[in-house]
């Protein structure tokens, strides 16, 4: 790994440096008050200060009032010193779920789910191709546990900032007010599914009592300790929780707690409905992730797990976030080539919805769809749905010069996938990319994007019969075009 690397050779050179700085100057450490002594052992301290308050009972429950909950999300993640992948600490609205269906079938070992949401704050326009951000729910019985391992006070008051900042933060500076200490935990600190950098077991040495676990965390905090660490820590996904439970001994503060647990991030996911085809909701299509670790242990993903075990006939208010993605929204004029298999038809789902409510009232060009799935009984996705439409004069249908092809990849001896597919209809798809066709791919960042590519290239060379090199620069022109749009998750 390149951040493996950089360590292995960072690592000596820091250690040399503190250590000639340290004899030339033992007092070196002592001008400031950014350092603290721990068994005769110098560490920073931490870069956020938490201040407490004695407010009672003030603060309302996450459950209650729209307003409310808003305004916690805001403060609690504006003083969070995390970094997150949207700029609105404040969500855009809140859903909630009105439909969880199963897509797989049961025991095909793969949970992918179709899920529909309602708006019950304010209504956001939205496109085709948008993504959905989402802030999961941590489990209720981890952050209970997290704040017993750690000697919390859940109902206390706090709030979070910058140690010795020179210039008031103008966020800050509005003074929105403290949050309650569990609910801070609850909407900004992973402890329960993100692993913990190394950083964290040098500083939980420090705090560690039992001459065991101090020695075994300084040594996993060492360049030596490194492998041994990767394998007791990433690459068990162990949780920040887990590793504490691991270490009983190590009593860190509050202040470090808050700076290191990594942040509680949003997960995106490619919204599958079109607005003019279900107003007042949005949808989704989320492969349930679950994995076991080489030792055997199950891990799930926090989101995806958390929205599976929603029940619609609850009212659960789901903060989520709107945002364009890598797909833009197609005019009704434009030819489409469509390539998305597994859960990578999400967005294509919300595509064939809108040109098919267009087709009613204007003229709407081709629609080429590639789907591919391992299964036809197992996980075939949507499958009355595409079939509907490549029927009766739909979108999706050849009468009106489109197609949808699916490549079933373990159906047969020999694994077939969405370029072979492609390849059949190899000059199908030159016609539409002659006639100004745009291309969109979505799906796994792995191995799939690359081959969609490198088949284009191989159907471009045959149609033309021109060189490989120059369908590369034929497609490089379409992507410089902005008609070749892909969009990848790992």
């Amino acid at each position: 790994m390149l951040y493996d690397r950089y360590e292995a050779a960072l690592d000596p050179w820091m250690l040399s440096l503190w250590s000639s700085l340290n004899d030339i100057n033992p007092m070196f450490f002592l001008k400031g008050t950014d350092f603290v002594f721990s068994n005769d052992t110098i560490i920073d301290q931490p870069s956020v200060q938490v201040a407490y308050y004695n407010m009672g009972k003030l603060d309302s429950p996450l459950t209650s009032d729209l307003k409310c909950t808003e305004i916690q999300i805001e403060r609690a993640r504006l003083m969070s010193p995390g970094k997150f992948s949207h700029g609105k600490k404040k969500p855009d609205c809140f859903l909630k779920m009105i439909k969880n269906q199963c897509l797989s079938k049961v025991g095909s070992g793969k949970d992918v789910r179709h899920f529909e949401f309602e708006f019950v704050s304010s209504v956001i326009e939205y496109e085709v191709g948008d993504v959905l951000e989402v802030l999961p729910s941590q489990s209720s019985a981890a952050v209970n546990a997290f704040i017993q391992r750690c000697n919390l006070d859940p109902e206390s008051f706090i709030t979070v900032s910058p140690r010795n900042r020179r210039k008031q933060d103008p966020i800050l500076a509005a003074e929105m007010g403290p949050v309650k200490l569990k609910t801070f935990i609850e909407l900004t600190m992973d402890i329960s599914s993100a692993s913990p950098r190394r950083y964290f077991f040098e500083v939980m040495s420090y705090y560690a009592t039992a001459p065991h676990e101090k020695e075994r965390l300084q040594y996993f905090a060492s360049p030596e300790g490194r492998d041994d660490l990767y394998q007791y820590n990433q690459k068990e996904r162990r949780s920040v929780l887990e590793v504490l439970e691991d270490f009983p001994s190590v009593k860190m503060p509050f202040d470090w707690l808050v700076q290191l647990v990594p942040p509680l991030k949003t997960r995106s996911f490619s919204i599958s409905s079109s607005a003019l085809a279900h107003p007042n909701q949005v949808h989704l299509t989320v492969n349930v992730v679950s994995w076991m670790t080489p030792y055997k242990r199950k891990r799930s993903g926090l989101c995806s797990s958390w929205l599976a075990g929603l029940d619609p006939e609850q009212c659960v208010h789901v903060p989520v976030w709107f945002h364009k993605g890598s797909l833009p929204a197609p005019a009704p004029s434009l030819p489409l080539i469509l390539v998305g298999p597994g859960t990578g038809c999400a967005p294509f789902r919300g595509f064939v919805e809108e040109r098919s409510i267009e087709n009613t009232s204007m003229a709407t060009a081709p629609v080429l769809f590639f789907f591919g799935c391992r299964n036809e009984d197992n996980d075939f996705l949507y499958r009355d749905f595409w079939l509907s439409h490549s029927e009766n004069h739909g979108v999706l249908s050849e009468e009106k010069g489109g197609g949808f092809y699916v490549a079933f990849s373990r159906d047969q001896p020999r694994k077939v996938y969405v370029q072979h597919k492609m390849l059949e209809q190899s000059e199908k798809i030159w016609n539409l990319l002659r006639e100004g066709a745009a291309v969109y791919v979505a799906g796994s960042s792995t191995k799939m994007p690359a081959d969609v590519w490198s088949t284009f290239e191989e159907i471009i060379s045959k149609e033309t019969q021109l060189p490989r090199e120059s369908a590369v620069r034929w497609l490089r022109a379409l992507e410089k075009a902005g008609k070749y749009h892909v969009e990848a998750w790992s």
